[in-house]
């Protein structure tokens, strides 16, 4: 099912090893949250694996890989397109913190308070 959408080596590099055990490679570091000097060598070399990883994100390999199995669940009414977005999330612009904002705080009087007699 990915195996078309993989980019192929092209030129005299050395060809990849299974992108299969890269990609799970891959899994296994952002499943596990270890560096990726932790990945197993049963993956193959962590720093092949690291290096595949940026290749297919600046080539655009992983947009295609999400879009088409978008559009395979989609076929089969596997995905619902509903949205939810929680603002408590949202980073503010990086001078934004700095605005000067009104805090409320004590409210002048315009008189006196009287006692209560």
């Amino acid at each position: 099912m990915m195996e078309p959408l993989m980019p192929i080596v092209s030129g005299r590099s050395r060809p990849w090893t299974d992108h299969r055990l890269a990609v799970e490679g891959m899994a296994w570091k952002y499943r596990t949250g270890a560096p990726w000097r932790d990945v197993p060598e049963r993956f193959g070399k962590w720093n092949s694996i690291y290096k595949r990883f940026n290749r297919w994100a600046e080539d655009g390999t992983w947009e295609k890989l999400l879009a088409e199995l978008q559009k395979q669940a989609d076929s089969l009414g596997k995905v619902d397109w509903v949205v939810s977005i929680d603002s408590t999330i949202a980073r503010v612009h990086q001078h934004g913190a700095t605005l000067p904002r009104d805090t409320g705080g004590c409210v002048e009087s315009q008189g006196s308070v009287g006692r209560a007699a």
